[in-house]
């Protein structure tokens, strides 16, 4: 018997006033996966969880989430998730351990359970040396480190994390990429929403690219790849006479003469490159360099949504 997703979704709408948001979103994501929801700013990605975790209501469509309508069993809902939002709710004022008193309490774990459930935390998260600092004095690592275990004090069965990276260095990113792999390996169902290529890359079972409120595509990373042509061996050669003599054989070959290089098209697997080096070796020609291009999430992305990413999603 096969398990249901933890979260589904058919037709979901939202408009305010006349901009329409969200234009029919529909979502099946498996219990204990990561599910991200790749888009720019204002495709709909936070509505979408704002609906979902029962924070906003949905013009039309449904939902359900743990087996719940966040609509008509939002208490329901809210017992199972767990929500860490673009901004962080962690209060600068008290310090690391009474943030996550506050979040127990607001659980209604009792008191001896809740300072246990805070103390595992803040082991698991590396916050125990900062636990009786204000949060306002914790670096952004930090508090999103904190932000994070905050969401899991309920231990809820769906995460929803909207933009978690935003505003973190690469370390303190890396270092919130492998917190969130170890929750999904857990069995936490994770929906990540964000406008960073790389991450969605690095951390999703499957994508779902949203563009304008609709999903234009969804797969995993590899097969939103694969809807992309363009990938290519590019070759490099000593001297001029190899050179022209390889594209003249190599059938289909891009030339770039101030390089000295050829662009045959291909999806850069090993047969092709053992392929096209013995093709080349029977005719006693030698490259002296190889390099493979398979088309990336950038790639992806323009061509789904007719432009490319933030610059800031592609560098960081």
């Amino acid at each position: 018997m096969s398990t249901p997703p933890a979260i589904t979704a058919r037709g979901l709408r939202k408009a305010y006033g006349e901009k329409v948001v969200l234009d029919g979103l529909d979502l099946d994501i498996p219990a204990g996966s990561i599910f991200a929801l790749l888009g720019p700013n204002g495709a709909g990605k936070t509505t979408t969880v704002n609906i979902l975790a029962t924070l906003v209501g949905a013009d039309g469509g449904s939902a359900r989430v743990a087996g719940h309508d966040p609509a008509r069993e939002p208490d329901a809902v809210r017992a199972a998730i767990g929500v860490t939002g673009q901004f962080s709710a962690v209060d600068g004022l008290l310090t690391g351990e009474e943030n996550l008193a506050l979040m127990a309490d607001l659980h209604h774990l009792d008191r001896a359970e809740g300072r246990r459930r805070a103390r595992t935390l803040l082991e698991r998260f590396g916050l125990v040396e900062a636990a009786r600092k204000p949060a306002g004095t914790y670096s952004g690592g930090m508090r999103r480190r904190l932000d994070l275990a905050m969401g899991l004090v309920g231990r809820p069965r769906v995460l929803f994390l909207d933009e978690p990276t935003t505003g973190l260095d690469p370390r303190s990113r890396r270092a919130l990429w492998d917190m969130i792999r170890e929750l999904a390996a857990g069995g936490v169902t994770i929906l990540l929403t964000t406008q960073y290529l790389d991450e969605a890359d690095q951390l999703a079972d499957r994508i779902a690219v949203l563009d304008d409120g609709r999903i234009v595509a969804t797969g995993t990373a590899d097969e939103l790849k694969s809807l992309v042509p363009g990938g290519h061996v590019r070759l490099t050669f000593p001297d001029a006479a190899g050179y022209d003599e390889a594209a003249r054989v190599l059938t289909g070959a891009v030339r770039d003469d101030a390089a000295l290089a050829l662009q045959v098209a291909g999806g850069g697997s090993v047969p092709e490159i053992r392929g096209l080096l013995d093709q080349l070796d029977r005719l006693g020609l030698d490259a002296d360099r190889l390099s493979v291009h398979t088309p990336d999430l950038d790639d992806v992305f323009l061509a789904l949504t007719g432009r490319a990413a933030p610059a800031e999603a592609i560098s960081r």
